[in-house]
């Protein structure tokens, strides 16, 4: 049956037909959605892991037990479980293991542009990269069978706008597959003794690889025109057949490691000139010049950003497409945190007391742009509270009693625990902030460890932030509601003032949750209202500004209240009849 499907949801599908039992991934953008797709198969158990390392291992454990596994994260996500991935190479699997990484060139949702077959390079992986939905679903499939076959995991790469975007896929049937579990130590136990011999058997299948990649059907010749000569993937095949056609011969590398020497050396001789064109790293491009080729890519094409095919038609004098023009220019529209936003009324307190804030990764990190301009560093996930601990220890009683670290609660069961464990056992005198908003907020709202709910919003185990605190060595741990701005005020002050480290958990479920029932909007009494813009200072999208007075749009207003406590005219009221 043919159906049109995003990238993701056909690498959901192709885990279905390939037999594959078990899914641990941790949600990130580009890759959430195939694991979302995933948990509607009843045949495959999903999880959502505490961070991509943990996920990596479970999907392991699995493949250890003879079930097909497979585990998702986005390129910073595979960098958090690369510990795994570089033993796994040594280890090999038993029954099939496939890893997802979804790359963001561009930066859309991501901290940083990453290349991530570096890693498939580093750890001597196979990798490979559809091109569009229907090969994401074939890959997947072929993928499984690419790993029991010599014994590894493989990853696959995906990017944004192959994830994010629609092709017609063929589906099939599930197809099972069940391997024993068979001990043996020497394989799996990874102590130097054993890993030194595995290392030789790691080289020996990357020659093998190297050998299969030249017939795969992964990778094909599509000769056209002989005057240029494209080597391609991903992606950036999509813009060179576009923009090219059949005017000049494509490599389409689906397998970008190993690469088959031979077959780029057989279509070099086919063509007068030899480029290659790839996103971010020129990574194919110098592994053909090793081979003894004259080739270009990167002298006329950036290393930076998402490539497009008008970006690829000029970097090669090609004619452009010009878009659709409107007729009205649209007005800037910057992120900003939802009307509501349980983290508003914190950032604005932490704001208003001057204090250096560390961030995180999350729907929070919006502190950091105006008018709250709350966030000074944000680096890695459960970096804030590490980077704190530290900032605190080379500037003692100058930073202590005005330096916090806030993270959320998804990302401090990610990677936040250790930093914490460390603030404790090397004794800093840190203020830690728990914005917990009851779900992981930035990828659309899975469920996390302090949620009490498993993927598929079942009940499940549910971590007790507050105890978690105290065992691990907290005396001070206090709980306040953000909506509460004297509260907010109170709570920062007394534990900054505190001779000892401190957590603070603003806690107020994220306002665009279905189950959170909000209160009546706002109004404004235009007498009352003297426009000083107090209440713009929150950098709520709700209030606007007209004809000097303040304006309250009540279909995003969810009556927070936040704006009328900082009102000095009390000009605000609830629109809630009787």
């Amino acid at each position: 049956m043919k159906e049109l499907m995003l990238g993701n949801k056909a690498i959901a599908r192709g885990l279905y037909e390939a037999g594959v039992c078990f899914v641990s991934s941790y949600p990130g953008t580009p890759s959430t959605e195939i694991t979302e797709e995933a948990v509607k198969y009843d045949e495959i158990y999903c999880e959502w892991a505490p961070n991509e390392k943990v996920a990596m291992e479970s999907a392991f454990g699995a493949s250890l037990a003879g079930r097909r596994s497979f585990c998702a994260q986005k390129h910073v996500g595979l960098n958090v479980a690369a510990d795994p991935l570089f033993t796994m190479s040594y280890t090999g699997v038993n029954a099939g293991m496939v890893i997802v990484v979804a790359d963001d060139a561009g930066m859309h949702s991501s901290q940083n542009e990453q290349d991530s077959r570096h890693h498939a390079i580093a750890a001597k992986v196979p990798m490979l990269e559809p091109s569009d939905s229907s090969e994401a679903l074939a890959f997947t499939k072929m993928a499984y069978d690419l790993s029991e076959q010599f014994d590894t995991p493989v990853l696959m790469k995906m990017c944004t706008r192959v994830a994010h975007s629609q092709s017609v896929v063929e589906t099939g049937e599930r197809v099972e597959h069940q391997k024993p579990y068979e001990k043996n130590i020497p394989k799996y136990v990874m102590m130097p003794g054993n890993a030194k011999k595995r290392h030789p058997i790691v080289e020996e299948r990357t020659r093998k690889l190297r050998e299969y990649a030249e017939t795969a059907s992964f990778n094909r010749v599509e000769m056209g025109g002989t005057e240029l000569g494209i080597i391609t993937a991903s992606t950036s095949y999509q813009y060179v057949k576009e923009v090219f056609g059949d005017s000049a011969s494509v490599l389409k590398l689906g397998m970008t490691n190993p690469l088959p020497e031979k077959l780029i050396k057989d279509f070099a001789a086919k063509v007068k000139k030899l480029v290659v064109v790839e996103e971010l790293d020129d990574i194919i491009e110098q592994q053909v010049r090793a081979m003894g080729l004259e080739v270009s890519g990167r002298d006329v094409l950036p290393g930076i950003d998402e490539f497009s095919q008008n970006m690829v038609a000029k970097a090669f004098g090609k004619e452009t497409q010009e878009g659709t023009k409107l007729s009205d220019a649209i007005p800037p529209r910057p992120p900003v945190m939802c009307a509501g936003c349980p983290h508003r009324g914190m950032f604005y307190s932490l704001k208003k007391r001057n204090c250096t804030v560390l961030g995180d990764i999350g729907c929070y990190t919006l502190g950091a742009v105006p008018p709250l301009g709350a966030i000074e560093m944000t680096l890695c996930m459960g970096a804030s509270i590490s980077a704190t601990h530290g900032f605190n220890k080379m500037l003692g009683k100058e930073s202590e009693g005005k330096t916090v670290a806030v993270i959320g609660d998804s990302t401090f069961m990610h990677s936040g625990m250790t930093g914490l464990a460390n603030v404790a056992y090397n004794q800093s005198n840190s203020t830690i902030i728990i914005l917990d908003n009851s779900i992981t907020g930035m990828t659309g709202h899975q469920q996390n460890p302090t949620t009490g709910f498993n993927i598929k919003g079942d009940p499940a185990g549910k971590i007790d932030l507050e105890a978690l605190c105290r065992a691990m060595g907290f005396r001070r741990v206090r709980v306040v509601d953000p909506y509460d701005l004297k509260a907010c005020d109170a709570a920062i002050a007394e534990e900054l003032a505190a001779e000892e480290a401190s957590v603070i958990i603003s806690r107020r479920p994220c306002a665009l949750l279905k189950k959170v029932k909000h209160k009546a909007p706002l109004a404004v009494d235009k007498e009352k209202c003297i426009g000083c813009k107090s209440c713009m200072r929150v950098g709520c999208p709700a209030i606007s500004m007209k004809d000097g007075k303040a304006v309250v749009d009540t279909t995003q207003c969810v009556g927070c209240g936040i704006c009328s406590q900082l009102c000095p005219k009390q000009a605000f009221f609830s629109t809630e009849k009787g």
